[in-house]
């Protein structure tokens, strides 16, 4: 039996009890840089002001940036629970504002080698997951590594971050070029917003948002959604340059701001019509461990 198999037949026994399921964020980009993890760490703390428990799951494997932001070094990873028989409770460490951070270390990448009994455990464990959050942030690494491609195609809903940086819309565009051209890409199972980072106002990032889209509509026949900008200014900087949350440390800056606003509209396009609801944490990882 292989992974997909297995994973279908846990899915199957556990399709009753998971209704709706988490709700899964993946965010990504065509290089390294431009604020990815910053996004993540700052979009959790927004989410949890509104009441939502957030878990951030790290699958930048070889970088630490979200730990170091949270200022706490995990005593253990996903590589513990598949391989050495930690709960999900055990590898969830705890940060800023009660939100969960999961680190995926190199059990990431050794998750197209997994044996039978230990697909079922893993997706077992990430069935109780369900339980513990409504919203899992997918923090990938940079580029179109295989890794980053896999997590794009399994998630729901993209959030693609780029800078106005001429180098940074061009990689931007390689990632969604690669992801496009996939042959299990679905433009209806796959919502991809762009997130345009360290802007000097919403008409740059606007500006930012249509130079990639035309390519994505002319070359590769899809779009992307315009989500919105983080704006650079100095409590950003400050906190960039000492590792700290500019969400926790000044929430009343220019971008704390706008991670809010940035929350607040996910929350409304919840509402319409992005294939979020009952896809869930289980058949995300399915959908993952399928193509890895």
């Amino acid at each position: 039996m292989d992974q997909a198999e297995g994973l279908r037949n846990v899915v199957k026994m556990q399709s009753q009890q998971d209704i709706e399921g988490t709700r899964v964020i993946t965010i990504t980009s065509g290089k390294g840089g431009v604020g990815k993890s910053n996004l993540a760490v700052n979009l959790a703390v927004a989410f949890s002001n509104i009441g939502k428990k957030v878990i951030i799951f790290d699958a930048d494997f070889g970088l630490a940036n979200v730990e170091v932001m949270f200022g706490t070094i995990p005593k253990y990873n996903l590589s513990d629970m598949i391989y050495g028989g930690k709960s999900i409770e055990d590898i969830i460490t705890e940060g800023p504002m009660g939100i969960g951070f999961i680190s995926g270390g190199s059990g990431i990448l050794g998750l197209n080698n997994l044996t039978e009994e230990q697909v079922q455990f893993l997706v077992s464990s990430l069935h109780r997951l369900e339980g513990l959050c409504d919203v899992l942030i997918v923090d990938t690494g940079a580029g179109i590594s295989d890794q980053v491609l896999n997590f794009v195609l399994a998630s729901p809903e993209v959030l693609l971050v780029s800078t106005p940086e001429p180098s940074s819309i061009t990689d931007a565009y390689s990632l969604m070029k690669a992801t496009f051209m996939n042959p299990e890409f679905s433009k209806g199972k796959t919502k991809i917003h762009l997130v345009a980072n360290k802007v000097t106002s919403e008409a740059e990032g606007k500006a930012v948002y249509d130079k990639l889209n035309s390519v994505v509509h002319r070359f590769l026949g899809g779009e992307v959604s315009y989500l919105g900008m983080i704006p650079q200014d100095q409590s950003l900087e400050k906190a960039v340059r000492t590792q700290q949350i500019v969400s926790v440390d000044a929430p009343l800056a220019k971008s704390s701001r706008a991670f809010s606003h940035l929350a607040y509209l996910l929350m409304d396009l919840e509402e319409e019509q992005i294939p979020v609801r009952g896809f869930g944490l289980t058949r995300f990882f399915e959908s993952f461990l399928h193509r890895a």
